[in-house]
């Protein structure tokens, strides 16, 4: 698909797996330090999405899904000398009416500081926020 100037893509072929794994191990929080064989095996076992200016990877998305009723976005960036331009806006927009993800029940997310990304596409807070629970190891690249 393409939009305006940025193509966007889920084929793995046309991912640039180096530079998603350098930007997403170095560049943020949430997967400092992750072994390249764990994020090839993520990457692998999810829907993953490009985008791409003038050819080069400059957007990534992961969902994890099971195509039917569920998914867990994640691994969302744009590179920053792109952002600003509605790069993000229309990765979401492209992911969401996938025909793999248009009819799931639940998409969930978490972001520390970009809700104003997510919330345009429908996203809200936790309508029961107790109702969940989470198993989180936040050292577990330090180990493997």
């Amino acid at each position: 698909m393409q939009t305006g100037e940025l193509t966007i893509s889920n084929r793995h072929d046309d991912l640039d797996l180096d530079m998603v794994y350098a930007f997403l191990s170095q560049e943020t929080a949430w997967a400092q330090g992750m072994p390249r064989d764990t994020f090839e095996r993520a990457v692998a076992g999810s829907l993953c999405f490009g985008g791409y200016v003038d050819g080069r990877q400059i957007a990534f998305a992961r969902v994890i899904t099971d195509e039917a009723t569920f998914a867990y976005l994640c691994d969302v960036f744009v590179l920053p000398a792109y952002r600003g331009n509605g790069y993000a806006s229309a990765l979401m927009k492209h992911i969401f009416a996938s025909p793999a993800l248009a009819s799931l029940r639940r998409i969930v997310l978490v972001t520390t500081d970009a809700h104003h990304v997510y919330a345009p596409h429908g996203f809200t807070a936790l309508a029961n926020p107790e109702r969940y629970m989470e198993l989180h190891r936040p050292d577990v690249y330090k180990t493997a």
